[in-house]
């Protein structure tokens, strides 16, 4: 493409001189024949009539040199300066240990000296500027390693997000559990966690805003480490603890030391706690065994005991009997611990952890979803200060919200007032009213109905909620003011005494995880829409194909799909899929040279259909980046009628950004793009190979891009749909 723009400049050029040439000699001689005498006419042609041949050549000749001349000043002139300007950019932006080459005219040539000169003064000083803040860093990396190791050795799952939930690092043990916990096992669990990846496809997004208003309020009430507690399930059934505790900001300037600090991200801590709940639920399921089915045999024991000690003299035929029902109920015992020991009750319940909580805060907390969700105003009537209660606030919440939406849209009360006091070991929660009178029955009613709430479902009912509680619910009225009440027990709990930790010593705690980075803490994804983003502020999934042969659209098919992401600025290696695939048709032998895969390679390996939708999840919510992307994206564009996978991401590829930085050049092969910006090309022909030194070299072509005004996504797009390889079609 540039070699032919060149062409075509130079050409315009000549064509334009020769044209000038051609009009003046023409001007000059009409002048000089208007000017001649006949005779003189004749003369002239006469002489020049036999040698009209030599006249031609000698002026196609005077031609040629004249272009030879102007291609050898275009060449030194202009077209050096423009390969040593892309040269320059590569130099400053990609490859500081690239030089220029010496081209063009002598004064071009001093000058590609002069600038190499400063290019290594420059190369000198950035050295030792680097190595300054290396030694400025190193004390802020060995605590960052120390913080790294204890991670890493960490028994518990820790995740940290910002407050958009995006995955800002999570240590060796999440990784691990999550590839459990994944539905659709190992491989689906990468496409689950990763830097920069939303929390909310693991977690409810409901269930982390809940919680962290519950922080929030605990802040404000001076708190100096809240935490939060709730529990969840797996896509693939089982039970997560979540304990959550906050990141906080700094303190605002002027706030003073003990200033307010805003929330900027949380922790995660994560047990798997399915397993301990089994244990305890059959552990129940035993003692209930055992005590319900024993005390009729005790009973009966005990009836023939008791005979046989008061009747002495009884006869003993009658003796016989009794002493036959005792030995028939120890049998029967005997069965059932034998049956018990194998054989639980499906109706028992699972005990569902509670967490501690404010009653203020949790009354707080309802009347804010109730005004939001229903527009319901609410007030507070008669709340005790200090009373503690265990519950699963989350359930619990729903459950007060259904109820007041309930109130609202059936008996249109205009008001909802809350009364919370203690008694005794519980605590009672009233939902108060003036006005329409609930029936017993209509209640009932209420608790067995599915909750639902502005458009929210819940799969628990509100006697699921209580139940779990342990509590009771039932309505009440007061005759002397006219109102009346849903009042619900539950637990109580004792007031906790906040640990005196230091947040520091969070901070300075050792650990090493293998993925880290903060910076995302500043990102803000949704905020804005994705074509308008800069190319340094998003996410990439950069990936390769290696298939049985170069024609797609014949039948040739993917034999392994390698990928691996970029997340600010950062390609993150140990975040990849490599996977091979059975292509279900014979392998090209020319082919195999090149890739290294053989038949023996593919075969029990999983198709197309099973790879391609844990590789659709790995690649969501990201920019997909190849070299050339055409030939990859036709592939996948092919098996979405067969696998209903159709990507839509957008697309960047590394050949047609290299024809926008680069037009001068000759070649925009993978190996001389490398050559040019400094790469050493390891792995070539392995898909997961291709796709690190693609990714390699993109963020190279990031600053290359910046510095011809190409900053966002939309303009990276449009800039390479202009260039020539766009129109190749496979």
């Amino acid at each position: 493409m540039a070699a032919e723009s060149g062409k075509l400049k130079l050409a315009l050029i000549l064509g334009g001189i020769y044209l000038l040439l051609a009009l003046l000699f023409g001007a000059l001689g009409a002048v000089l024949w208007a000017h001649m005498q006949e005779h003189e006419r004749l003369a002239l042609v006469a002489i020049l009539m036999p040698r009209i041949e030599l006249s031609i050549l000698i002026i196609l000749m005077a031609w040629a040199f004249l272009g030879m001349i102007v291609h050898a000043i275009y060449r030194a002139y202009v077209q050096a300066p423009m390969t040593l300007r892309e040269q320059a950019l590569v130099m400053v932006n990609a490859n500081p240990g690239l030089r220029l080459q010496e081209l063009g005219a002598p004064e071009i040539r001093t000058l590609a000296q002069v600038v190499n000169a400063l290019a290594e003064q420059r190369e000198s000083l950035q050295r030792d500027v680097e190595a300054r803040i290396r030694d400025a860093r190193a004390s802020v990396e060995e605590e960052k390693n120390r913080l790294a190791a204890l991670m890493s050795e960490l028994t518990q799952s820790v995740v940290v997000c910002n407050l958009d939930g995006r995955i800002l690092l999570y240590n060796n043990r999440a990784r691990l559990q999550f590839k459990a916990l994944a539905e659709g096992g190992p491989a689906a669990a990468s496409a689950l966690i990763g830097l920069g990846r939303s929390i909310f496809a693991i977690l409810e997004r409901s269930l982390i805003t809940h919680a962290l208003e519950n922080i929030q309020q605990r802040l404000v009430r001076g708190s100096q480490q809240p935490t939060a507690n709730f529990v969840t399930t797996s896509r693939a059934g089982q039970l997560i603890r979540v304990q959550m505790a906050p990141v906080l900001g700094a303190v605002r300037e002027g706030a003073g030391e003990g200033g307010e600090r805003a929330i900027v991200g949380y922790v995660l801590m994560l047990d798997n706690i399915t397993r301990n709940l089994e244990t305890d639920s059959r552990r129940d399921a035993l003692l209930q065994s055992l005590t319900e089915g024993s005390r009729a045999s005790l009973g009966n024991i005990r009836a023939a005991v008791e005979n046989l000690l008061d009747y002495p003299d009884m006869e003993a035929e009658q003796r016989d009997r009794f002493v036959g029902i005792i030995g028939d109920e120890v049998t029967a015992m005997g069965q059932r611990l034998d049956r018990t020991a194998n054989e639980f009750s499906d109706a028992l319940k699972s005990r569902w952890p509670l967490e501690d909580m404010l009653g203020e805060d949790f009354i707080e907390a309802a009347r804010r979803r109730i005004e939001t969700k229903l527009g319901l105003p609410t007030k507070l009537d008669e709340v005790a200060e200090g009373v503690w209660v265990k519950v699963d606030s989350f359930s619990l919440l729903q459950g007060v919200t259904y109820l007041a939406s309930r109130l609202h849209d059936e008996y249109d009360i205009r008001e909802l007032r809350f009364r919370l006091a203690p008694d005794g070991r519980l605590v009672r929660l009233d939902l108060v009213w003036s006005g329409t009178v609930v029936g017993s029955q209509t209640l009932l009613a209420w608790e067995i109905d599915p909750m639902r709430v502005a458009g929210e479902n819940s799969p628990l009912t509100l006697r699921e909620v209580i139940d779990r509680h342990g509590g009771e619910i039932w309505f009440e009225r007061e005759k002397a003011s006219h109102r009346a009440f849903i009042r619900m027990l539950l637990p109580a709990a004792a007031t906790p005494q906040e640990a005196a930790v230091e947040p520091a010593a969070l901070r300075h705690a050792e650990s090493r995880p293998e993925y880290y980075d903060f910076n995302l803490f500043r990102q803000t994804e949704e905020s804005r829409a994705l074509d308008d983003r800069l190319l340094s502020e998003l996410a990439y999934t950069v990936f390769d194909t290696e298939t049985t042969g170069l024609e797609p659209s014949a039948g040739d098919e993917i034999i392994q799909i390698g990928a691996t992401r970029i997340v600010n600025g950062r390609l993150l290696r140990s975040e990849s899929i490599d996977q091979i695939i059975d292509p279900r048709r014979p392998l090209r032998p020319e082919g195999i040279p090149i890739h290294g895969i053989t038949e023996e390679m593919v075969a029990g390996q999983p198709t197309i259909d099973k790879v391609l939708p844990v590789f659709h999840a790995f690649c969501e919510d990201t920019v997909l980046v190849a070299h050339n992307a055409a030939f990859d994206m036709r592939f996948l564009q092919l098996k979405e009628e067969a696998t209903g996978i159709c990507f839509r991401q957008p697309v960047l590829d590394t050949l047609l950004l290299s024809a926008v930085i680069h037009p001068n050049q000759e070649s925009h092969k993978l190996e001389a793009i490398c050559a040019r910006l400094g790469i050493n090309v390891i792995g070539r022909h392995t898909a997961l190979g291709d796709a690190i030194v693609t990714g390699e070299v993109f963020l190279r072509m990031i600053p290359l891009l910046n510095e011809m005004g190409i900053r966002t996504l939309r303009e990276a797009r449009e800039a390479a749909e202009r260039t020539y390889y766009a129109r190749i079609k496979y």
